[in-house]
Parts: structure tokens; C-alpha cells; sequence
């Protein structure tokens, strides 16, 4: 299989198509070898349109959504990214090679474990990697951006007070069939401001918070 050429068109004809045209993330999706972070098995499938199993009843994400959220992120080269759901460790690749240091979080430990080595391989070392279920928040340090690579019908207050100021977050939010990518913006104290991006539907973090309901 011509790897090159089939990057060269996921970028043409599924990235650019998608409103993806910041020439750094279209680079990044070059220098990033996608194909060494999906599984063998699926390894001729690496820059199709289509989410990848990887074990553990997850997916890892289309290739447009990663781009996607690369250039909604903007990320600068002295910010720190928390990710929420480490998966296969592209996406956790991705944002390593944009800013200055990457903690990605995973329940599944063996996601950790094989994105642990995945990255020493394409010589990525700025990336801090731990198992635990990060679904409600993780730690008390604060981040310019966060993302979470799962869902979550609610998106719980502690990702905002997760913030630095300037922040940024991203998540898929709601419940299938309805779910609206949103990113969230902390513009000034006190003031965070919410913006649907698209409508979209991917798994759910396991654990993730769920809304309030009514008991009669």
C-alpha cells in the first residue's frame, strides 16, 4: 500500500473538504505517521473515513474530526493540554507535536500502556500518561485547553474551573441521536462563553455525568 498517497488524499479529499485549511494542522497530519497508531489488523484502513476499533468497545475518531479539533484548538507552543481518553495515542500525537506539554488520561489501561510506546517510537517524550477514569474532571491542575475524546450528555463545572484564562474546551455534548460538538471559551473572569460547533455523534465516556432527573 502507498502510505503517502493515501494521506495525500485523506488530507485532499476528507480534511480540506471539512473546512480544515490551518497549514499547520494540514503539516501535522503529514509529519504524524497515523497509520504506526491504529491497530495492525486495521492498518490499510488508517486514512479512511470511518472510526477504527481499537479493543475495549472504542473507536478511535475519523480523521476530519481530529483535524478538526486541532484547528479549533489553535493550540500555542507554550500551552498545556489535558485529554480525556487517551484511545489509540494519535490524537494525544497530534496535540503533543502543537503545544508544550500533553496529560492524557485513559480507564483502560492497556490504552496506556500501547500509546505509552507508540509515542517513544515517533519520538514524541512531552506527553504525561496515566490510567484513571477522568470523566468528571482530573486532578487541580489547569489547562489552556481540554479535550474529551467521548461524549457526555452533560458537561460537568469542574472542566471550567479546569480553565486557564484563555482557555479552551472541547466536547461532544447531549445524547444519541442528538449531540452538538461545542467548544467552551473562558474569555474573562467570570465570563465563559459557549459555542456549538456541529452535530456529531461518538460513544460515551464510561462514567460520563449525566443530567439531573425529575422523580415523581
Amino acid at each position: 500500500m502507498d502510505f503517502e498517497q493515501a494521506r495525500f488524499n485523506m488530507v485532499e479529499q476528507q480534511i480540506r473538504t471539512w473546512e480544515v485549511l490551518d497549514q499547520e494542522v494540514l503539516d501535522l497530519l503529514f509529519e504524524v505517521r497515523r497509520e504506526d497508531f491504529v491497530p495492525l489488523a486495521y492498518r490499510s484502513l488508517a486514512f479512511a473515513d470511518l472510526e477504527i476499533p481499537i479493543g475495549e468497545g472504542e473507536r478511535m475518531w475519523t480523521p476530519k474530526m481530529e483535524a478538526r479539533v486541532l484547528q479549533e484548538l489553535d493550540l500555542k507552543a507554550n500551552e498545556a493540554a489535558l485529554e480525556i481518553g487517551t484511545g489509540s495515542g494519535y490524537l494525544t500525537a497530534l496535540l503533543a507535536r502543537s503545544c508544550s506539554v500533553v496529560t492524557s488520561v485513559d480507564i483502560h489501561e492497556r490504552f496506556v500502556l500501547e500509546a505509552r510506546s507508540k509515542l517513544a517510537r515517533a519520538g514524541i517524550g512531552n506527553v504525561k500518561l496515566a490510567v484513571g477514569d477522568g470523566a468528571r474532571g482530573w486532578g487541580s491542575e489547569q489547562y489552556e485547553a481540554i479535550v474529551l475524546t467521548g461524549s457526555t450528555p452533560v458537561l460537568p463545572d469542574a472542566w471550567r474551573e479546569q480553565l486557564r484564562p484563555g482557555g479552551r474546551i472541547f466536547a461532544v455534548v447531549g445524547d444519541a441521536p442528538a449531540m452538538s460538538a461545542r467548544m467552551v471559551r473562558w474569555e474573562a473572569p467570570g465570563a465563559i462563553v459557549s459555542q456549538d460547533l456541529f452535530e456529531t455523534v461518538i460513544a460515551p465516556l464510561q462514567n460520563a455525568a449525566q443530567p439531573r432527573r425529575f422523580v415523581f
